[in-house]
């Protein structure tokens, strides 16, 4: 393990060169080892893909963000910053926050509806969904494909999972932008008393939809969360963190996989004529485009107990020890991928940990690429012709959720 105290990290993962183009700093960090611990924080941050997938699976290892020494849930931080302390202390309760027994009793209850059959069902819906959106676009001329494609359709696909009425789009996409940030770890006051504001807003909107949706009740997955709520699974705030949490994360995590994906396409014609030639290749296309752009930078764990990496410097993570894994890193690990740097639609094996793994791996991970691969099939066939219009700009206002503000791209019927 490397002691980096010469590596700036909260400087480097802020910079603005950083957040356009993480891979260089990374690449020359994990050359220098796959561990680093930064004693100005007592975070270990984690390149190495091995290394970080044992972590992810390792029973020492958890989520629960209560047992940082050092972190939020200390009476000292409570006294510094009482509004950091309320927005985390109001978001803990969800099963991606848990340890077990509580994270097994929480997910199990959201776990059928993103099962494989689950997700036969839901082809007809997704498809409509992306066509409408594909249908108010013109057949050529110049697109912002974030606004009118990648950032509407996955919101669409989940309000109609939770019946909401499209009419609430706007208002979760900007509770969605501001909660986002709670994943940055690093949030000014200003950032932590409007994500505070968004998630108070939100449970107060849920809390009315769901005593309307009693009157009515059906299958959607708020009637799973209602139910357990009912039969004693889950309290009250455990249902709507949960519910909060699940729009959130499914909302961003296909709005930076379309994003990003198409980004990738685009800068590489020959992968996409390849793709276009091979459809079949859209499966492990999808996990290229989630290990070549992630959608997001960083995964969290806190040690439960002592942990022994089994790097080549022997480090032990301490119990209370918080461990980032930083997953543009962990995806381009040359020990673990033949050319890491290329771009390849025909991947395969791709063991990205970009949806994490062990227990708390993404509970959506099926519903996104699901979503990924009707909104590419019908990007593809939609549009015989598609080029970069100007250069994509990236999201400069969080650390981690990575993905794109703009993304202009010419359409045609031919070239």
């Amino acid at each position: 393990m490397e002691e980096t105290g010469a590596i700036d990290w909260w400087g480097l993962l802020t910079s603005r060169d950083f957040l356009e183009n993480p891979y260089p700093a990374l690449h020359r960090i994990r050359e220098q080892g796959p561990v680093h611990f930064d004693a100005a924080s007592g975070i270990y941050f984690v390149l190495g893909h091995e290394e970080f997938s044992r972590i992810l699976k390792a029973p020492e290892m958890g989520r629960d963000t209560r047992l940082w020494r050092g972190g939020w849930y200390e009476e000292s931080y409570r006294e510094n910053d009482p509004v950091g302390y309320r927005l985390f202390g109001d978001f803990q309760p969800q099963m991606i926050n848990a340890n077990p027994p509580d994270h097994g009793r929480m997910r199990g209850v959201y776990e059928p509806a993103f099962r494989a059959q689950a997700m036969v069902a839901l082809e007809a819906m997704i498809e409509a969904e992306a066509a409408r959106l594909l249908d108010a676009l013109p057949r050529s001329g110049t697109v912002n494909m974030i606004d009118g494609f990648a950032g509407p359709m996955p919101l669409r696909v989940l309000c109609n999972l939770f019946d909401m009425p499209q009419s609430l789009d706007q208002t979760i996409a900007r509770w969605s932008a501001s909660l986002i940030r709670i994943g940055d770890i690093l949030m000014t006051p200003e950032q932590k008393q409007e994500a505070l504001d968004a998630l108070t807003e939100f449970k107060d909107f849920l809390r009315g939809h769901i005593a309307e949706r009693r009157k009515h009740p059906g299958d959607s997955l708020m009637d799973l969360a209602i139910r357990a709520h009912d039969d004693g699974s889950t309290d009250e705030e455990e249902m709507l963190t949960n519910l909060v949490s699940m729009l959130v994360a499914g909302h961003e995590t296909t709005v930076t996989l379309v994003g990003n994906g198409l980004m990738l396409l685009l800068r590489h014609p020959d992968q996409m004529a390849r793709l276009r030639a091979e459809p079949v290749l859209i499966r492990p296309a999808l996990e290229e485009f989630m290990r070549c752009e992630p959608g997001g930078n960083m995964i969290l764990r806190v040690a439960i107990a002592d942990y022994p990496v089994g790097d080549p410097g022997g480090t032990v993570i301490p119990a209370g020890a918080p461990v980032i894994g930083l997953i543009g890193a962990t995806n381009r690990d040359p020990r673990r991928f033949e050319r890491p740097d290329d771009f390849d639609v025909g991947r395969r094996p791709n063991a990205h940990l970009t949806f994490g793994g062990g227990a708390h791996v993404c509970i959506g991970a099926p519903l996104a690429r699901l979503e990924g691969r009707i909104a590419f099939n019908s990007l593809l066939d939609r549009y015989p012709h598609m080029e970069l219009a100007g250069e994509p700009e990236w999201r400069l206002d969080r650390l981690n959720a990575r993905g794109l503000a703009t993304l202009p791209v010419t359409l045609g019927d031919a070239a």
